[in-house]
């Protein structure tokens, strides 16, 4: 049976998003604190179970210190900040560069981001791997919105029965996985999706895309400078979430500029959008400031809950 310090070392362990070695060294510091002062109040009598829940109770709630932690060892560095908005930065000089067009070039990116995928899933899904997620699921995504325009039939619903399910299946899979990580990790993948899914709803990503190919190419083109801005905002907003200490400060930098983002191309362009688009945008929207409003809510209550604890 486990003891009080055991149990209180699970859980904060489990709530401490960081690194695993950070992570380990840190929890055997916190190991070592609370059996020093366990064993102090057992040498003035106090009996040992007493002792581990009297030592465990003076830390407060694991949650929280995890909270505390985690705003010591959660900034990055330079170099890690710009490797995770490098994807974004990556489509801000595709479309910059009108190489958007090269079938080799957009290729390269694609399979770029795929390994750089894999490789980061493989290694332990450090933190620069999510937002190179989010444009390895973008594919699977905008295939399935492109489905809806398809010529109806035998073959569009057979295709829309198997693609469909496979595809979310991959994308639940992908952020559950995310969201063990750290909850905050999916708002950081998800990211870019309500961005484009804005731009390609506003361009006419239907009828224009398959039966007006031309006209489609040159009204994307006059909105390149605008979709440039766009990825670079996600950029920054990016490097901002690696670079800054505090978490609450982290939600509030990541969450606003995608939403800014997609709200503004959306109202701007709303006559372009069919009812069935915003749906999906908003959906989207949703999907992205669940995981930072999950966070956030229960980041508060362990702050009320640890302030009511010590008032007692």
């Amino acid at each position: 049976m486990k003891n009080s310090i055991s149990r209180y070392l699970n859980s904060f362990r489990a709530s401490l998003k960081i690194d695993s070695d950070i992570k380990d060294s840190v929890a055997q510091e916190l190991y070592t604190h609370l059996e020093d002062r366990s064993q102090e109040l057992k040498e003035k009598g106090v009996s040992k179970e007493e002792a581990d829940k009297i030592a465990t109770q003076v830390l407060g709630p694991p949650e929280l210190v995890a909270q505390q932690v985690y705003d010591t060892y959660a900034q990055g560095n330079w170099q890690e900040a710009l490797f995770t908005a490098l994807p974004h930065f990556l489509v801000a000089l595709l479309f910059a560069s009108y190489y958007w067009q090269n079938v080799f070039c957009l290729s390269s990116i694609l399979m770029t981001t795929v390994g750089i995928a894999i490789y980061g899933w493989h290694k332990g899904k450090p933190i620069w791997l999510f937002p190179w997620l989010g444009y390895y699921m973008l594919p699977v995504l905008v295939t399935g919105i492109l489905l809806i325009y398809l010529p109806q039939g035998w073959s569009w619903a057979v295709a829309a029965l198997i693609y469909i399910p496979l595809a979310l299946a991959v994308i639940v899979y992908i952020v559950m996985q995310t969201t063990r990580r750290d909850w905050l990790y999916a708002s950081l993948m998800l990211a870019p999706i309500p961005v484009i899914l804005s731009w390609l709803l506003s361009l006419g990503i239907g009828n224009k895309f398959f039966l007006l190919e031309n006209v489609w190419i040159a009204e994307l083109q006059t909105q390149i400078p605008w979709i440039v801005v766009s990825f670079l905002a996600l950029a920054a907003a990016t490097i901002s979430f690696i670079r800054i200490k505090r978490r609450r400060y982290k939600i509030i930098g990541l969450i606003i500029p995608p939403i800014a983002i997609s709200v503004s191309v959306a109202l701007v362009n709303r006559g372009a959008i069919e009812p069935w688009g915003w749906l999906l945008l908003l959906s989207c929207l949703v999907a992205f400031v669940t995981p930072n409003w999950i966070q956030s809510r229960g980041y508060k209550y362990l702050e009320i809950k640890f302030a009511s604890d010590s008032t007692r």
